[in-house]
């Protein structure tokens, strides 16, 4: 399932990423890779807070909608 439509504190393992080279090429440096485990914070604004490796980031509804959990 796309991240998206994860639930707010739900731990998830990264199954994939959806879309272009380039958009994986980009989801990649922010640290969204496969096996690692991502966790939803917030959605808020049109963009999701997610754990990340011990850090926080924020990252569009569209390229949430691309990380397969």
């Amino acid at each position: 399932m796309p991240l998206t439509l994860a639930a707010a504190g739900e731990t998830n393992i990264i199954k994939g990423i959806d879309g272009t080279a380039e958009t994986k090429r980009f989801l990649e440096n922010l640290g969204f890779k496969e096996g690692c485990s991502v966790t939803v914070i917030n959605s808020m604004c049109g963009s999701l807070i997610v754990g990340l490796h011990e850090d926080m980031v924020a990252v569009s509804q569209d390229m949430a909608a691309r990380i397969i959990v």
